[in-house]
């Protein structure tokens, strides 16, 4: 695939097939998934703006080139990204989890059409670089903002 801004998050679901994150400019994070061959757009559509401003390319959408399965505005500065498939935390098995840097919080995506269903937010989650499913069924996590390593369990509906 061809026409990505700036990958920051890769995973891949029970299936197999690969997803990313990645950033926009300001406005128009992006989840996207992979297809092979795919044009995704970049620069020529794009959900953000240029940071004076501007707007980017030729708009949202044009014929030829892969939408977002969904995305972002404002910009939370994604970064890892992990499915979920584990029982340790009930009712979240099949989500997806993306960290943000700019607002530390993790984003937990569901449904369809994709989109963000909860922010998980607290002290441990200042600027998150990673979300990982550990082998022990938690959701694992790296946080700038105490330069530390969390464990998430027992939480979920």
């Amino acid at each position: 695939s061809y026409g990505h801004r700036n990958p920051q998050g890769a995973a891949l679901d029970k299936s197999g097939q690969l997803w990313i994150t990645e950033h926009g400019a300001r406005g128009g994070d992006e989840v996207n998934r992979i297809q092979k061959g795919g044009n995704f757009g970049w620069p020529v559509i794009s959900y953000g703006t240029h940071y004076s401003g501007r707007s980017i390319g030729e708009g949202t959408s044009k014929p030829g080139m892969e939408q977002p399965e969904t995305y972002w505005d404002p910009s939370i500065a994604p970064s890892g990204l992990t499915f979920y498939d584990g029982a340790e935390l009930r009712g979240w098995s099949g989500d997806m989890f993306a960290g943000s840097l700019k607002f530390d919080y993790i984003s937990r995506l569901d449904g369809s059409p994709l989109r963000e269903v909860e922010q998980i937010q607290g002290d441990s989650t200042q600027r998150v670089r990673d979300v990982r499913q550990g082998p022990d069924g938690a959701i694992w996590f790296l946080s700038v903002g105490n330069g530390a390593l969390y464990r998430m369990a027992g939480v979920g509906s």
